[in-house]
């Protein structure tokens, strides 16, 4: 089945023409086109996200089943609701939210996706979220403690509809608290999805679960067209995942 090659500007393919489980990649849509913020607000819009390593051809996607976190549905374990606990009631520790997107998108870019030995963030795709950043439409989720970046992740948001990317920690739990951050201020924002793209283990246990690509794309169209909140987290956000007084 040949693969559809993209000009800069060209119009996306529609998502359900991507590879099935037939094909060597399924969930692959085309390659070529660009990077630039238009490109990315149009694939975003639709449901397809760029994807491919270094010396590969820019390649977009978009699975079939969808992975979903359904933020009702996030599982905040019991070790965690400790942590985060923990981290809510230490005056020097903070979640912010892009005060640091150019390090975070860095540090995820060092961060190995799980089950690969390699990063997929290579440098043209950190230029252009960078870029896409500026724009209002790419954001990042930080866990500060003690006056240091902990860890984090960076998200897309267009309108109501978020896309997780990555993530990275340098202290233990430090992502899993910038994502139950986003989860809150997303169930404070009346959000109720955000996009993990493929199935993972982890992504599993935290809650998020597979859709059919259909249903999934329906959700952005609707989404897509809402209003974007404000990209400013306030600490009564937590209240939403209701975290228990700190252990004695």
């Amino acid at each position: 089945m040949n693969l559809p090659w993209l000009d800069p500007g060209d119009a996306f393919p529609d998502a359900a023409q991507a590879w099935d489980a037939s094909q060597p990649a399924p969930g692959l849509l085309a390659a070529g086109g660009a990077l630039d913020v238009d490109s990315l607000h149009r694939a975003y819009s639709s449901a397809i996200f760029p994807w491919f390593s270094e010396g590969q051809p820019i390649l977009w996607w978009s699975t079939d089943p969808r992975m979903v976190l359904f933020t009702r549905e996030f599982r905040l374990h019991r070790s965690l609701r400790k942590t985060l606990a923990r981290f809510v009631a230490n005056p020097q520790c903070e979640l912010r939210i892009d005060s640091a997107f150019d390090e975070v998108i860095q540090a995820c870019s060092q961060a190995p996706r799980e089950g690969q030995s390699g990063t997929w963030i290579v440098p043209q795709m950190v230029r252009a979220y960078q870029a896409f950043h500026r724009a209002g439409f790419a954001h990042s989720v930080e866990t500060w403690i003690d006056g240091r970046l902990a860890g984090g992740l960076y998200c897309v948001c267009i309108g109501r509809a978020v896309f997780g990317e990555s993530m990275f920690t340098r202290v233990p739990d430090a992502s899993k608290i910038a994502l139950a951050g986003l989860v809150a201020f997303c169930r404070h924002h009346g959000i109720e999805a955000i996009d993990c793209q493929q199935n993972t283990q982890h992504l599993a246990s935290l809650g998020a679960r597979e859709i059919a690509r259909a249903d999934f794309v329906a959700q952005v169209a609707q989404n897509a067209r809402k209003p974007s909140p404000a990209w400013r987290f306030d600490p009564v956000y937590w209240n939403g995942l209701a975290p228990p007084k700190p252990p004695a």
